[in-house]
């Protein structure tokens, strides 16, 4: 079936762009939002991001405030992250992660490798379990084993988070 060949082949070859190879220039807003396109798989024609959306998850703290109107590597490495864990994580369970993150003392380009690295083993695993020449009939329990893959990813991701999310609110309020 071409359509799962086509989602197969994105999912082994498509990735977000390595630290190294982000602009090295500043970006305005409207560059931005064309760029970020470009990190992400995305299957509908719909805007994955927005500048209501950069604002907001500045103002919730996900990615750090422009320099200037122009933002650089560090604000398209986070906002790839935001992007990629707002479609199966709350703001809240984000910054947790993020928050855990920036505990280690790791670097952006680091914190940034990590993801790349994590999504990239999620993308292969996952695209290694489609089956291109599945008969049309298969397709709805193929589509029930990942739903139940991402049911019980879920359950463990909000149990970990849950048992993070304590230890970052007493952190915060230690004099």
């Amino acid at each position: 079936m071409d359509e799962l060949q086509n989602l197969k082949d994105r999912m082994e070859q498509e990735r977000p762009t390595p630290w190294k190879d982000l602009p090295d220039i500043a970006l305005y807003m409207d560059q931005l939002i064309s760029y970020m396109p470009r990190q992400l798989i995305r299957f509908d024609e719909g805007a994955a991001l927005t500048s209501a959306m950069v604002n907001n998850y500045i103002k919730d703290g996900l990615v750090p405030r422009a320099e200037g109107k122009r933002y650089g590597p560090i604000h398209l490495g986070y906002l790839t992250a935001v992007v990629a864990l707002k479609q199966v994580l709350s703001v809240r369970d984000i910054g947790a992660l993020m928050g855990a993150g920036r505990a280690t003392k790791k670097s952006p380009p680091e914190l940034y490798g990590y993801f790349c690295q994590a999504l990239d083993q999620a993308l292969t695993d996952t695209a290694q379990t489609i089956d291109p020449e599945v008969d049309r009939s298969e397709l709805a329990k193929m589509a029930l084993d990942f739903a139940v893959r991402s049911y019980a990813n879920q359950l463990a991701c909000q149990r970990i988070l849950s048992i993070l999310q304590p230890q970052e609110t007493k952190a915060k309020h230690k004099p």
